[in-house]
């Protein structure tokens, strides 16, 4: 079917971005000195590679931050299974930082070109990918219309729509047709998501499930492990992780509130932006607690009370660590974390009223009693104190959890399943080629 003609809206943004490409370049310089680039690798953000394109098909898969790139691995992996190479591109350094220890031999890891149309078309002449898949909601114009132009398909996996994207969508209905017919398959996570693609214009529309919950245990430095856990000894560990601006201070007040019962009590607070780790311990010391923050050389030793964990990629080292997890982003309107990690490693799941980026799996956890719920400081500690108190009803709720979590699994076999059509067609294009 032919792709409907570019609307005004469209050829204005890339007109305006091609004019505007001196002050997009000014833009990154300064996120570079603010510490949000790696200046090393600025060229890619211009499009500019910093590796060669390795030989033979390539398949491009781009996912903006943290969560979005972690849950491309699994299709990392198969499609690597399957003879390709694979590029991983992210949008951000704390994702880069991470991804690049995720990675197995036969993926290389890029920045994201921002979306000016020069520097959009110097990433894929370089790169020239066979196929590009995008996870989530990374609808950027001119990508969508450069791999378009190129006829090099474009998939977007784990879709995801939420309702206030899709009216900001829906008030410029012919533009958001425009750009979605161009997406060869939409693979939603849910039912509801795939019909806001739909009722958008997106031609080929079906749900796959969630790729994060098919993840892979999130991995732990031995030897820190080990450290770490003969330093904290018997003492009852929580973990507050991803936290945003607000939470650390629910968090500090449930550890006051528990200290007298639980008086050798460690609180780890791991912020969501590592950069706020001085914010994180600014909450310890205005509640009179002594605090050691990770990034800074700290060692959760037995005078410290909260442990901040201000670093990438390490949180599967405090989830083995703490019997009890409280998500970040829930108990402040951001919409909650994923609930997963903790889970496949035995611990207990606490989390705030606002969960709606994970809607439906905390709906079964919260009814399966795999996860509990809490509205402030005073609730956090009641619920955390009488989980530490019992480390018969932690193993109970954490395996509730993951028996919740197995009709959410599959989403990464079957999202192989819709590509293995693509693989085939490739795989018979470089055998006519060679």
């Amino acid at each position: 079917m032919r792709a409907p003609p570019l609307t005004l809206p469209l050829r204005a943004y890339r007109m305006g971005l091609s004019l505007g490409e001196p002050a997009v370049a000014g833009l990154l310089a300064w996120r570079a000195r603010r510490g949000k680039e790696d200046p090393r690798r600025l060229p890619e953000r211009r499009g500019l590679a910093g590796r060669a394109r390795p030989v033979g098909p390539l398949i491009w898969m781009h996912g903006a931050s943290v969560g979005e790139v972690l849950s491309l691995v699994g299709l990392v992996e198969g499609m690597i299974a399957r003879g390709f190479s694979v590029l991983v591109t992210t949008g951000t350094r704390t994702a880069a930082d991470l991804i690049g220890s995720r990675l197995p031999a036969g993926a290389v890891h890029q920045y994201m070109p921002l979306d000016a149309p020069r520097w959009v078309g110097r990433f894929l002449g370089h790169w020239q990918p066979d196929l590009a898949l995008v996870a989530e909601s990374e609808i950027w114009p001119n990508v969508i219309v450069g791999l378009h132009e190129r006829a090099i398909p474009l998939i977007l996996v784990n879709g995801r729509m939420s309702e206030r994207s899709f009216r900001g969508w829906e008030r410029s209905p012919r533009t958001a047709a425009a750009l979605l017919a161009r997406i060869a398959i939409c693979l939603a996570q849910t039912p509801e998501d795939a019909a806001r693609f739909a009722r958008l214009g997106a031609p080929r529309v079906s749900v796959a499930g969630n790729l994060k919950y098919d993840a892979a245990v999130p991995p732990a430095d031995r030897q820190q492990l080990a450290y770490l856990g003969a330093m904290i000894g018997e003492r009852p560990v929580w973990v507050a992780a991803s936290t945003h601006a607000g939470e650390e201070a629910a968090a500090v007040e449930a550890h006051a509130r528990l200290a007298g019962r639980f008086p050798d009590l460690l609180t780890i607070l791991a912020p969501r932006h590592p950069q706020r780790g001085g914010e994180a311990a600014a909450a310890a010391g205005a509640a009179g607690l002594r605090s050691a923050r990770r990034s800074a050389g700290g060692r959760p030793n037995p005078g410290v009370a909260v442990y901040v964990a201000d670093t990438v990629g390490e949180l599967g080292l405090f989830y083995r660590l703490a019997q009890v997890a409280f998500l970040g982003g829930s108990l402040v309107p951001r919409g909650g974390q994923n609930p997963i990690e903790p889970l496949r490693l035995d611990t207990a799941v606490l989390h705030g009223p606002h969960t709606q980026n994970f809607a439906e799996v905390y709906r079964a956890l919260d009814a399966a009693g795999g996860a509990l719920a809490v509205d402030n400081g005073g609730e956090l500690a009641a619920t955390l104190g009488d989980l530490l108190a019992s480390p018969a009803r932690v193993r109970a709720v954490a395996g509730a959890g993951q028996g919740a979590l197995r009709p959410f699994e599959g989403a990464v076999a079957r999202t192989l399943a819709v590509l293995d059509p693509f693989v085939a067609q490739m795989k018979l294009a470089a055998m006519q080629d060679g």
